[in-house]
């Protein structure tokens, strides 16, 4: 039966949007793919979804590969494109085309489904099935910004082949967890001079429990921080307490305990001076980083 593969390639620079190139020859059939802010390697920071770049950052999905099919990683692939899914063949990058292994990326259709590879193996390579006739948000998992890195139209049509390459330029490979700092979970807070969580926080948890459903062998270490007020022991009391909190909501989600590491600081590492509101605002915090 004949099959109809396409392939694209994206280029994206690390949390200040992306370029484009496009590959394949043309056809009957296109779809898009467009970058939005915020895209990058799983050391971007900060908190903030990324909004739809401009019109002039469109990449084209091109009819006409032959070997879309044929991609795979390390092993033969495990997915074979249906009647109504599409195979999508994702290989991830940095700027000197060097595979980047680890990175799951999420795919998110308008109705709300979500579709996730497993994490790229050690050519970059991962694999999903999705239904056709689909406009997709694309992201990879990150403990914290929320990237939507880029969208992807699958066309109509029965077995569809798409090879996806995702190229991060900036992409750097992480650094040991003591000489990189955390990524603050903003939204996750407490009740005042309490370790109870505020169920304001529980959708930013949750996304650090679907990074960890999704990204199986990684492990987190959970820190707590405080400002300057009141007394330095009871402070550090409470830094170990809202950590611990963070990681028993965690586990009360199946995440395995462990894989998380819970500590305090009290307020021996401020990010910001604590002589203002808005600075001692900053130095309340939780943060989470990969080990």
């Amino acid at each position: 039966m004949r099959r109809s593969s396409f392939v694209l390639i994206v280029s994206f620079i690390t949390a200040c949007g992306g370029g484009s190139s496009s590959e394949g020859g043309g056809g009957d059939t296109e779809s898009s793919a467009t970058t939005a802010e915020g895209g990058g390697g799983a050391t971007t920071g900060g908190e903030e979804a990324g909004d739809d770049g401009p019109a002039d950052n469109e990449f084209q999905l091109n009819h006409g590969s032959a070997d879309a099919g044929e991609a795979r990683g390390e092993r033969p692939s495990e997915i074979e494109a249906t009647e109504t899914e599409a195979a999508m063949r994702l290989f991830v990058v940095n700027g000197e085309d060097v595979p980047i292994p680890g990175v799951v990326i999420k795919m998110t259709a308008p109705n709300g489904n979500h579709y996730f590879t497993q994490p790229t193996d050690s050519h970059g390579y991962a694999e999903v099935l999705v239904p056709i006739s689909t406009r997709y948000e694309m992201e990879y998992l990150s403990l914290g910004r929320r990237n939507t890195t880029a969208t992807v139209e699958v066309p109509d049509g029965p077995r569809r082949d798409v090879r996806l390459t995702l190229r991060y330029r900036q992409w750097r490979p992480p650094a040991p967890p003591e000489d990189e700092p955390g990524f603050r979970l903003d939204g996750v807070n407490f009740e005042t001079s309490s370790a109870r969580i505020d169920r304001g926080s529980y959708p930013r948890l949750d996304r650090v429990v679907e990074y960890l459903e999704h990204k199986p062998d990684a492990r987190i270490r959970v820190s707590g921080h405080t400002d300057n007020v009141g007394n330095p022991r009871a402070n550090q009391r409470l830094s170990e307490q809202r950590a611990q909190a963070v990681r028993e909501y965690l586990v009360s989600k199946g995440i395995a305990g462990d894989r998380i590491e819970a500590v305090g600081y009290g307020d021996t590492q401020p990010l910001a001076s604590n002589d203002s509101d808005e600075g001692r605002a900053r130095n309340r915090r939780i943060e989470a980083i990969e080990l």
